[in-house]
C-alpha cells in the first residue's frame, strides 16, 4: 500500500516537493507510518516567500471588511469539520479525542477574534493639535510574515498566528512541525475554502535548514515561534541580527502552590488535569506542585488520583493519556525518570511501562510522580515533557512564594486556596507572566494576550489579542493641515506653531 505525502502550498496550490528528504509521520499510539512529509528544498522556500511577497501588494489594500468576513467563514468551516480535524490529530500527534477538540477549539477562539480585526486595528487621532492641524496613527500590515509551530498543539498554534497575521493584511508561511503536519494541512484546506486568497498563505515543511532559511529570508519581516527554549532562542537571536520582529514562547517549568485551605476534591482533580492531561506534553502544564504546611499530608491522596487515570490510545472511551509524541520522546522521558531516582528524589508512582492492551507498540508513560524534589536535580532543572510531577514542601506561603520565583522560568503558576488575602498576595509577589487562581492552567482567552515571561518568552509582545495586533503591524503617525483656497502660496515657512 502506497503511503500519501503531505503537500507543499505554495500561491494557492499544494503541491509535491521536488525534494529527496522525507520523514514519515506515525501513529505514536500503533507505529503505523500515516504519510511522509517533505523537508523542503532552498527552491520551495524561496518561491513561497516570493508568492507572499507579491500577494501582499494586493492583500495590503484588500478592505478589512473583505478580510474580516473570510475569518467568520472559516470559524464556521471549523466547526463543522470539527470531528474530522480532532480525529486527524489524535491519529498523528496521540492525544485522546476530548483533548484534541479541545486542540481545535482554542484555535478557533483565535479565529473568531480575527473576524473581530475591525474594531482591533484601529488607530489614534487628536484633533486640532495646533492650529488647524491634526494628528492621527495608521496601523499598517508588515509584509511577508512567518511561523515555526510545535507538535505538541499541531491546530491550535497555527491558528494563534496565521488568522491574526493575515486577518490585519500580511501575508503569511507557515512551517509546521514535521513529526504531525496533517492536521495543519487540513486546516490549511479550510482556509482557503474559506477565501484566502492565492499566496495569502503558503505552507512548507522541514527541519532545521527551513527554520533557518527562515530567519535568514530577507523578505520576511516577522517571525512567531512556538517550541523549545533552545531552538526559540536560536530563532530569536539569528532572526533578530537579521533585523525581524521575533516573537518567541518557549519553554516552562510551571509551578502551583497548595494551600491547606484549598477544596480538597477540587484541588486534586485539577492538579492531576494539569499534571497528567495530554501526557504532560504542554508547555502550560503544571509539572511541579508545592504543598504547604498540613497539605503536605494530601501526597498519598494525589498518588491515589493518579493511579485512576486511565493511559491507552487516544480513542479508546475514557482514555485519560494518550502516547507521547515519539520513541525518542519515551526515552528522554523514562531516563529523567531514571536519573531522578539516581539524584535522591522519592518515586511515589512509576508509570514507566505501562500495561496497555491493544498498543504494545506505543509510545506510552503513564502517571510519574516524585518528592523530595529539589533545585538540582534533572527532573526539576529540566522541561520534561512527559506525565511527571515533582512534589516540593513548603512550611508557608512566603517561602513557597520565594520558591516560585527563584527559577528561571515564568509561563504560568497558579494558587489553590479559599483564602482572598493568600491570592491577592500571591499575584502581586510572583514574577511570572501568567497566574491562576484555582485555575491550574491559566491560559486567557484570545481577548487577552499570551502572557508568559522571563526564560519562557523573548519578545515584548504576545501571540494573540491586542499585543498581537501591534506585533503585525507598524505603527504610521501623520500630521497633516489642509489649507482652503484663501489661504493657499501665503508664505513659504512649513513650521507647524504649537503655541
Amino acid at each position: 500500500m502506497s503511503i500519501p505525502t503531505v503537500k507543499l502550498l505554495i500561491n494557492g496550490e499544494f503541491v509535491e516537493s521536488k525534494t529527496t528528504q522525507w520523514r514519515d509521520v506515525v501513529n505514536p499510539a500503533t507505529q503505523e507510518v500515516l504519510a511522509r512529509v517533505p523537508f523542503a528544498t532552498p527552491d520551495e522556500i524561496n518561491a513561497a516567500v516570493a508568492a507572499a511577497k507579491e500577494a501582499f501588494k494586493t492583500w495590503k489594500k484588500t478592505p478589512i471588511g473583505t478580510r474580516a468576513r473570510i475569518f467568520l467563514k472559516l470559524q464556521q468551516l471549523i466547526r463543522e469539520n470539527m470531528g474530522e480535524l480532532a480525529a486527524l490529530l489524535t491519529a498523528e500527534q496521540g492525544k485522546t479525542l476530548p483533548d484534541a477538540e479541545g486542540d481545535v477549539f482554542r484555535g478557533l477562539e483565535v479565529v473568531e477574534h480575527a473576524a473581530s480585526i475591525g474594531n482591533l486595528q484601529l488607530g489614534e487621532l487628536a484633533n486640532n493639535v495646533a492650529g488647524g492641524v491634526d494628528t492621527y496613527t495608521l496601523l499598517q500590515p508588515l509584509g511577508v510574515c512567518a511561523g515555526i509551530t510545535p507538535f505538541n498543539f499541531p491546530a491550535m498554534i497555527p491558528l494563534w498566528m496565521f488568522p491574526m497575521a493575515i486577518a490585519t493584511g500580511n501575508t503569511f508561511v507557515l512551517k509546521p512541525s514535521e513529526q504531525d503536519p496533517m492536521v495543519t494541512m487540513r486546516l490549511c484546506e479550510l482556509a482557503l475554502q474559506a477565501g484566502i486568497p492565492a499566496g495569502v498563505l503558503n505552507v512548507i515543511h522541514g527541519g532545521e535548514d527551513a527554520v533557518n532559511a527562515i530567519c535568514d529570508h530577507k523578505d520576511i519581516k516577522a517571525i512567531s515561534f512556538v517550541g523549545s527554549t533552545h531552538v526559540g532562542t536560536h530563532v530569536y537571536n539569528r532572526a533578530s541580527l537579521n533585523g525581524k520582529r521575533v516573537q518567541c514562547m518557549m519553554g516552562a517549568k510551571n509551578h502551583a502552590i497548595v494551600l491547606p485551605d484549598a477544596n480538597k476534591e477540587q484541588t486534586l482533580n485539577a492538579i492531576a488535569g494539569a499534571s497528567f492531561g495530554a501526557a504532560g506534553q504542554r508547555c502550560m502544564a503544571l509539572p511541579v506542585v508545592v504543598l504547604v504546611g498540613e497539605a503536605q499530608k494530601w501526597l498519598p491522596d494525589l498518588v491515589e488520583k493518579a493511579k485512576s487515570l486511565k493511559v491507552s490510545g487516544g480513542t479508546e472511551p475514557g482514555t485519560d493519556l494518550g502516547p507521547v509524541i515519539s520513541r525518542n520522546a519515551l526515552n528522554r522521558i523514562e531516563g529523567l525518570i531514571e536519573r531522578g531516582l539516581s539524584e535522591g528524589a522519592r518515586l511515589e508512582l512509576d508509570g514507566r511501562k505501562p500495561n496497555v492492551p491493544g498498543y504494545e507498540q506505543g509510545n506510552f508513560v503513564g502517571p510519574t510522580i516524585f518528592s523530595g524534589v529539589k533545585p538540582g536535580m534533572s527532573i526539576y532543572d529540566q522541561e520534561i515533557f512527559g506525565p511527571v510531577l515533582c512534589v516540593v514542601e513548603a512550611a508557608n506561603l512566603d517561602e513557597a512564594i520565594e520558591f516560585i520565583n527563584a527559577n528561571p522560568n515564568g509561563n504560568g503558576t497558579a494558587i489553590f486556596t479559599q483564602s482572598g488575602a493568600a491570592a491577592r498576595k500571591f499575584q502581586e509577589e510572583i514574577d511570572v507572566g501568567q497566574v491562576g487562581i484555582n485555575v491550574p492552567v491559566p491560559v486567557p482567552v484570545p481577548l487577552f494576550s499570551f502572557t508568559g515571561s522571563r526564560a519562557s518568552k523573548l519578545g515584548d509582545l504576545g501571540p494573540y489579542g491586542k499585543q498581537v495586533i501591534l506585533f503585525y503591524t507598524q505603527t504610521k503617525t501623520v500630521t497633516a493641515r489642509w489649507f482652503d483656497d484663501s489661504t493657499a502660496g501665503q508664505g513659504v515657512n512649513t513650521t507647524i506653531s504649537l503655541k
